[in-house]
């Protein structure tokens, strides 16, 4: 309740404060009405869209390396233009990237884990598996994020977390035998793609803990730039080699793709992850896999055998089971 003095003191006040909220609003211009509306906006809306578009990566990502893109340049382009844009727009909102030191013990493993082992894995066991086949694999992340986050202690995570858990594992057996006689040629693809859902495990986990203090703009720009200059480095001899002038127009496409889908992803991931849990976040997150075998097979026309189906509708069943509340363990006070 407002306390003035007089009619004229209260009516300068309530004036001046509504100024002030229309300056705010029309700075931030779209921006502002961006976030606002997406701080209203239910967590598993904004998971549903981000599985949404990472369903499409694993094949635009084998389109890529198989039509000229070398596998690691490739992630490291997108990383180097994602880390362009993110460090842009928190020094343009917040003026500035940095973080408590003590933070670092969180920023580090996510970046050196969560995108260059994460990324060097997944590209190349995209370029070693199918698409469908990695896709599903990756059923394996809400397994890898139940296991750390208990090692770790940061969330607690009931019988009913691990009962889906379980679930999700034998649908990811189902997809192992329905690659059948392809097993043993794709074995190295399979156990990269493996590789890449436990390191995203770890960036999922790590980046969550460092949302308790930091925005998603700031989180998203430090993870980026930490990974993406050693991601560079390694790349560096297959930029070098890449034939700029032989890729053809839908291999620019799909690059077009992964660099929006990135940005775009990046950053929901970290606000749904803040919301709900990097357990419960990644049982979501296992939509992808079967959403993503299905777009390898209108796409690349690659099969899709009748184990590989019933494993999809069994992860989709943990992803139903996992629907629990979050019981977030509180981070020590310093």
């Amino acid at each position: 309740m407002l306390s003035c003095e007089s009619t004229s003191a209260c009516t300068v006040t309530f004036l001046t404060e509504a100024s002030q909220k229309s300056k705010a609003t029309s700075a931030g211009g779209v921006g502002y009405r961006f976030r606002s509306r997406l701080a209203r906006t239910p967590a598993e809306l904004i998971l549903v869209v981000t599985v949404l578009l990472w369903s499409g990566s694993y094949t635009s990502t084998r389109y890529a390396v198989t039509h000229g893109f070398e596998p690691i340049a490739f992630s490291s382009l997108r990383f180097a233009i994602g880390t362009v844009i993110f460090v842009a727009v928190v020094l343009i909102r917040e003026g500035s990237i940095r973080i408590e030191r003590r933070d670092l013990l969180y920023l580090v493993p996510a970046a050196l884990i969560g995108v260059v082992i994460n990324q060097v894995s997944f590209t190349y066991s995209i370029s070693l598996a199918t698409a469908a086949t990695v896709a599903l694999i990756f059923g394996t992340l809400p397994i890898f994020t139940s296991i750390l986050t208990r090692i770790l202690g940061w969330e607690q995570l009931t019988r009913r977390h691990w009962v889906a858990t379980g679930v999700s594992f034998a649908g990811v057996a189902l997809v192992a035998l329905g690659v059948g006689g392809q097993l043993s040629a794709d074995l190295g693809g399979v156990l990269l793609a493996l590789l890449a859902s436990a390191s995203f495990a770890a960036f999922s986990v790590f980046s969550g803990r460092l949302m308790q203090s930091y925005s998603a703009y700031r989180v998203s720009a430090l993870v980026v730039l930490v990974g993406a200059v050693p991601l560079l480095l390694i790349s560096s001899p297959q930029v070098a080699r890449l034939d700029w002038t032989g890729l053809d127009p839908l291999a620019w496409a799909a690059f077009a793709y992964i660099v929006f889908m990135f940005i775009t992803t990046t950053y929901l991931w970290f606000i749904a992850v803040d919301r709900v849990g990097a357990a419960q976040g990644t049982l979501w997150a296992n939509l992808q896999p079967f959403l993503g075998a299905l777009v390898a097979v209108v796409i690349l026309s690659e099969g899709l055998g009748l184990f590989q189906i019933l494993g999809g509708v069994v992860i989709a069943i943990s992803i139903v089971l996992g629907r629990i509340r979050r019981q977030p363990v509180p981070a020590p006070i310093e």
